[in-house]
């Protein structure tokens, strides 16, 4: 069978394939050919820098075309990589052979191909593409899908912040809120997870096979390789690799970091998943509408049907983009002795798991952009729960030192049908001020929010 769309194994690739092209570039074995392409260029490059005399500092014009080489790196470069692995059977040579071949009718780099990959084991080179596809794929793709969702829920909290809505602790009608303030929870929540995935450091270390500079020293032991490779790793692109250097590793990178970037965009998922649910939730008791689409279906069956698909499947995607997140934070910091290689084949599979998660912010946002809201359903469900007045009934009862004042609502609401009629006879027949007994005559449960639309139009 020919490769296509529907051919594809993942639904990544597949059906989903053009709403994940932005991560495509960073998060693909092509990307990750890119960033070994590119590490190997900065670390040649800065070893000319050294003062060595058997590797003299590279001229302006070859130091352009090695960065060219970067820059411009392509599909058939990628495939013509793979050609060579097909010998060596092992990618990150395949890719020393790559750049080596690249220095053929250019004698000034031919004389110093030696020095590509000079000193560096496998995971040097990996470790910092891995970070560098994290870079890309987090700051480009990630949290600018993350902050659309965040900027359209922030306009929703603040057009909406004085609408009054019915709460429904344990799915009961309980004190009510306003639409706006239940969204800027999730403005709040959301924003705080956003910075935690923003603030990690994203590590890297060109240490050698087992962290100690072993073959850097037996080369030229005067030389400061720790301050070297931290200086390659912290130098900002394009000369270096604007990473944070990491100073203690076995043979790979200890994969802490991954691990606490991980779990970071795990529970934002976990966040937007109870809000998906919510959303699906309130769509089915009317208070959102969804804007209809011309020529779309619902059901196959059901002509009416408008259902909240975005939703459903932003709560599917986040589910698969966690259960692989998790089993990469719990994997990858553990690694037998100095090295094994259980966490390469695990490392590929970081743009599923991102892919999953971008997917969903993309249906998210979609969803938002479609929601209306039904101020007629709100307000009906809110008339007619008079017996959430309870609340405030008994608290002020209380302030006044009525007899069980909880005892008494509860008596009287609970269970049973209320209206106004019944809780304003209650509140007339009350022993309290005449100013704080038309206060109470006068709230409704959609006047009775607190301060749910003061803090709403805060965030």
């Amino acid at each position: 069978m020919s490769t296509s769309a529907i051919s594809a194994l993942s639904p990544l690739d597949g059906r989903y394939a053009a709403k994940l092209a932005k991560l495509r570039p960073a998060m693909s074995e092509l990307g990750y050919m890119h960033r070994r392409v590119q590490v190997e260029v900065a670390w040649f490059i800065a070893l000319s820098d050294c003062g060595f005399a058997e590797f003299k500092p590279l001229s302006p014009g070859a130091r352009t075309y090695l960065l060219g080489l970067v820059k411009n790196f392509s599909l058939a470069d990628g495939l013509a990589i793979k050609e060579i692995e097909k010998t060596t059977n092992h990618d990150v040579k395949a890719v020393e052979y790559w750049l080596k071949g690249r220095f053929e009718a250019r004698p000034e780099l031919l004389a110093a191909q030696e020095f590509v990959h000079f000193g560096c084991t496998s995971e040097d080179i990996n470790n910092t593409s891995h970070a560098l596809q994290l870079k890309t794929g987090r700051d480009a793709v990630l949290l600018p899908a993350l902050d659309i969702i965040i900027s359209k829920l922030r306009d929703m909290a603040h057009t909406f912040a004085a609408v009054p809505m019915l709460s429904r602790t344990h799915g009961q009608t309980a004190s009510p809120t306003t639409v706006g303030k239940e969204v800027a929870n999730v403005v709040v929540r959301l924003s705080a997870a956003r910075e935690k995935i923003a603030s990690i450091p994203l590590m890297a270390k060109m240490n050698g096979a087992v962290g100690n500079y072993n073959a850097h020293l037996s080369a030229w032991p005067e030389h400061d390789w720790e301050a070297f490779s931290k200086k390659v790793i912290e130098t900002p692109e394009p000369l270096g690799l604007g990473l944070t250097f990491q100073p203690y590793s076995i043979q790979i990178e200890p994969h802490d970091y991954m691990a606490e970037l991980f779990d970071a965009v795990a529970r934002t998922n976990t966040i937007l998943i109870d809000w998906s649910r919510d959303v699906w939730g309130y769509v089915s008791l009317g208070y959102f509408k969804q804007k209809l689409k011309k020529g779309e279906v619902g059901s196959s069956t059901m002509p009416h049907k408008v259902n909240p698909i975005d939703f459903e499947n932003a709560e599917g995607n986040l589910g698969l983009a966690n259960a692989v997140l998790r089993h990469l934070s719990e994997k990858l910091p553990i690694s037998r002795f100095q090295r094994d290689l259980t966490d390469s084949t695990v490392l590929r599979n970081m743009g599923v798991a991102l892919g999953y998660a971008v997917l969903a912010y993309q249906s998210l946002a979609t969803g938002l952009g479609k929601l209306e809201i039904n101020e007629t359903a709100i307000a009906k469900d809110l008339d007619t729960s008079w017996e959430v007045l309870a609340e405030p009934i008994q608290t002020v009862m209380r302030r006044f030192g009525l007899p069980e004042p909880y005892e008494q609502l509860k008596e009287f609401t609970r269970g049973a049908p209320m209206t106004r009629e019944l809780m304003q006879g209650f509140i007339a027949r009350l022993a309290i001020p005449d100013a704080e007994k038309t206060r109470l005559l006068a709230m409704t449960p959609g006047s009775y929010t607190g301060l749910a639309a003061e803090l709403a139009r805060r965030v």
